[in-house]
């Protein structure tokens, strides 16, 4: 399966000038799919199917890999571009911002310590290099801090220096003591700026830029447009018919169960998208009572 960053980032060149990115990560294998029948089965007869194969795979040297590709925008074009660049209910169109391959991501070995290397692998969005910023993208803010928030919760305050999370490349810092600290700095000082030799900053390679900011700040209501639909229309619209036709089964599968007065609410949402897929789903839900 591709794997698709919700969030746009910035990408910052030595001369300070921003612009504005998308991450994907496509399949090399290509696509391949479990239909909802099959899923059932295999959820009842082999849970750890999933982890099985790709494990399975690795070890016979049939190394999975992903292309990683960039969607790049300037940030002068940001302003004015026909959907907010923020809202990760939205994506780019590939018509206006194509697809740039800039790397590949290989499996070549599979773990030799389940819980080290896995279990207490620590990932956040807050963990970038210099010439990646984050964004003013609200969800992506919040998620800076609780992704490390969780970490502290599950792993401890020194989950960075557990060996799967430390860098490769060793770096300084200034962090000191707490629970479990396994690389506590020996006698060096722990503030800067200091008369005992201890590590400077690297300077401004390091440091985020700026942005201007307009407008006025608070807590404003979300109201639904006629824009909010129309990607998932065109997404509809471009499966094939047994693919449509299996998004619509499984979406009636599921909404069958609910109240109807949410039913009638979710339709409702279906047919401001495409009115003939609203009608598929609720000639299919029939069906399933």
């Amino acid at each position: 399966m591709n794997g698709y960053g919700s969030h746009t980032f910035k990408l910052v060149n030595k001369q300070g000038k921003v612009h504005y990115c998308k991450f994907h990560l496509k399949s090399d294998q290509g696509i391949r799919n479990l239909t909802r029948e099959q899923a059932g089965e295999l959820a009842g007869r082999d849970p750890d199917h999933a982890t099985r194969d790709l494990f399975s795979a690795i070890a016979r040297k049939e190394y999975p890999s992903w292309t990683m590709n960039l969607q790049v925008m300037p940030e002068e074009k940001a302003k004015s571009y026909r959907w907010n660049i923020f809202d990760v209910t939205k994506v780019w169109p590939h018509g206006d911002y194509p697809l740039i391959p800039i790397g590949r991501l290989t499996l070549n070995r599979n773990p030799e310590n389940y819980f080290a290397e896995i279990e207490q692998v620590a990932f956040s969005p807050s963990h970038v290099v210099p010439g990646i910023e984050p964004s003013v993208d609200r969800m992506l803010q919040g998620r800076l801090f609780s992704y490390p928030d969780t970490h502290r919760h599950r792993l401890g305050v020194n989950y960075s220096q557990l060996p799967v999370n430390r860098p490769i490349c060793p770096v300084s810092n200034y962090q000191r003591d707490g629970f479990m600290a396994i690389h506590n700095g020996g006698n060096k000082p722990n503030y800067e700026p200091n008369s005992q030799n201890g590590p400077q900053a690297a300077g401004p390679a390091v440091s985020f830029t700026s942005m201007e900011l307009l407008g006025q700040t608070g807590r404003f209501p979300i109201a639904l447009t006629k824009d909010d639909f129309l990607q998932p229309a065109k997404l509809f619209a471009i499966q094939d018919k047994e693919a449509q036709e299996r998004m619509v089964n499984n979406i009636a599968t599921h909404l069958c169960n609910a109240k109807p007065h949410i039913r009638k609410r979710q339709l409702e949402h279906f047919r401001k998208a495409d009115k003939q897929w609203a009608s598929r789903i609720e000639k299919a839900m029939a069906k399933s009572k």
